[in-house]
């Protein structure tokens, strides 16, 4: 068993998923970085959704030893758990508390929540084969551009903008649903006076059969396009046109009316609880979470639809997300810390001849070069250079000296573009 302290970064080689809403070929990040790891050409109709960095059954890293040998990081690090450090193996055991991920969104995917770990346990093993682990899953979606999504539900008095505009859902949830939303006051909407009344009317949305559905999509289509001609469509109004044309004769469509819709700049950051309902609609992001693939669905997907158990599982909490924007710890660098202990993520941005330092920390780390090039030092050692594509595992108590480098072409000095750093690693207040 090697010391704390021996252990190196090591490189990593990670899985792709292939889900059908992912953007494809060479406009995929996902696409052009699995390209980069496995050395291998873009395909150009592939749908490249997501890109694993991580020890999660369902697409685990695998660790690149001296000469070429590869092994599971799962493996590796029931090994060599000195390199988690006894913190991160008292709680977690031997592996990763945290699954790291890019997304390339090209459609909307799921209207979706994660259950807690109470409910993950019990759905794992009455359903083995729709949820693939006992473990809860909050997250976090770090954008890497203009990021959209549909997040918890919005508040009590857009809703009821909702019933007087929209007629197609006030039809849908008849004169006394409607009047039990219409008579919620605004501060309340913690009490279970709100939370009852949007529970049946969700509940009695999602539940609609298929008929209904499309009858009510159909009216709204026809309605929204008209209204076009007349006026300029509210985004909500715009998203659901865009929804229907994915997800024909979706109840998820008809669900938009109840969520935040969310745009993300770059560099802003989205953290998703347990229970809480969401949906990607468009864009680039990084992504963390507890390891776990847990995803419970009622809408916009062709998989496995478990409509009752998201109905009631969801806290029904109103209002728009929080919003993280990264906090400083360098000059290059901020940092986004999620309330959940298993991770955090720091980006960095790192201008042509700069150097910064990751202080070793007590818990494992992974790293991942979105673009640019660099030198890694280690104990004032040398140890490798990095270029976009890179992803690292890097261990417990290890600091880290990164430099972007400048290229020489020719006689001319050429400076490379700016290095991205993207850390996912253990929420520093797990140690606190």
């Amino acid at each position: 068993m090697a010391r704390r302290g021996e252990l190196k970064p090591l490189q990593l080689r990670c899985v792709a998923q292939h889900y059908e809403w992912g953007r494809r070929g060479s406009a995929s990040e996902v696409g052009r970085l699995y390209s980069l790891i496995t050395e291998s050409p873009i395909e150009e109709d592939k749908p490249y959704a997501e890109l694993w960095m991580g020890t999660h059954d369902s697409g685990h890293s695998l660790v690149i030893l001296q000469g070429g040998a590869q092994v599971p990081l799962k493996r590796w690090l029931e090994e060599h758990p000195e390199a988690l450090g006894d913190k991160v193996v008292e709680r977690w055991g031997i592996d990763l508390p945290f699954l790291f991920k890019v997304l390339s969104v090209g459609k909307a995917l799921s209207i979706q929540a994660h259950p807690d770990k109470d409910l993950a346990r019990l759905l794992h093993e009455a359903q083995p084969m729709n949820y693939k682990d006992s473990n809860h899953k909050p997250e976090m979606a770090l954008a890497l551009t203009e990021f959209e999504a549909l997040c918890g539900f919005v508040s009590a008095q857009e809703l009821k903008d909702v019933l007087q505009t929209v007629p197609e859902i006030e039809s849908i949830l008849g004169e006394a649903g409607a009047q039990a939303l219409m008579n919620v006051e605004l501060h309340e909407q913690i009490d279970a006076y709100v939370k009852n009344p949007l529970r049946s009317a969700f509940t009695q949305l999602m539940t609609l059969n298929k008929e209904a559905v499309a009858e009510a999509l159909s009216k709204i289509k026809k309605r929204l396009n008209e209204e076009n001609q007349i006026r300029t469509l509210t985004p909500k109004e715009q998203l659901v046109l865009r929804l229907e044309k994915q997800y024909p004769d979706d109840v998820g469509v008809l669900s938009a009316f109840f969520f935040n819709y969310i745009k993300l700049a770059p560099g802003e950051a989205l953290y998703l609880d347990a229970n809480e309902p969401h949906a990607y609609l468009y864009g680039e992001c990084v992504e963390c979470m507890a390891t776990s693939d847990n995803v419970v669905r009622a809408g916009l997907t062709p998989k496995y639809r478990d409509v009752k158990t998201l109905c009631s599982m969801l806290t029904y909490k109103q209002g728009l997300p929080e919003i993280l924007e990264g906090v400083p710890v360098d000059a290059f660098t901020s940092r986004y810390s999620p309330p959940f202990y298993e991770f955090e993520v720091d980006r960095c941005i790192l201008p042509s001849s700069g150097t910064v330092t990751f202080p070793a920390v007590p818990g494992p780390s992974i790293f991942l070069v979105l673009y640019g090039k660099g030198v890694v030092t280690v104990n004032n050692e040398s140890i490798s250079r990095l270029q976009q594509g890179d992803v690292l595992f890097v261990p417990v108590a290890t600091e880290l000296e990164i430099s972007s480098i400048i290229e020489v072409d020719g006689d001319a000095d050429k400076a490379c573009s700016p290095l991205h750093l993207y850390r996912a690693g253990v929420n520093s207040k797990a140690f606190e």
